[in-house]
């Protein structure tokens, strides 16, 4: 299975749904929250080009994108596969 990171933020609700989905599917993941870790918001804007909202999901090398976009992909069945 590919390794999930999640970038989050404080007083994040969809950052709180993106993760409520993960724990929900099972799913590990590891969680920066890029408030309070400042080398992780700069990985998180190198790795999203540019993207500095969060949360930003990584499924492997493959940017998710965010909670919108998680969501999506579980609703159309292809979340799982991804993990691989």
């Amino acid at each position: 299975m590919k390794k999930v990171v999640i970038y989050t933020g404080d007083l994040c609700i969809h950052c709180d749904w993106a993760i409520k989905l993960l724990k929900r599917k099972n799913i590990e993941f590891t969680e920066y929250n890029v408030a309070k870790d400042i080398t992780k918001r700069e990985e998180m804007f190198k790795k999203s080009n540019g993207a500095r909202t969060v949360p930003q999901i990584f499924i492997g090398e493959h940017h998710v994108g965010g909670n919108a976009e998680l969501q999506t992909l579980d609703k159309e069945g292809k979340l799982i596969s991804l993990l691989g």
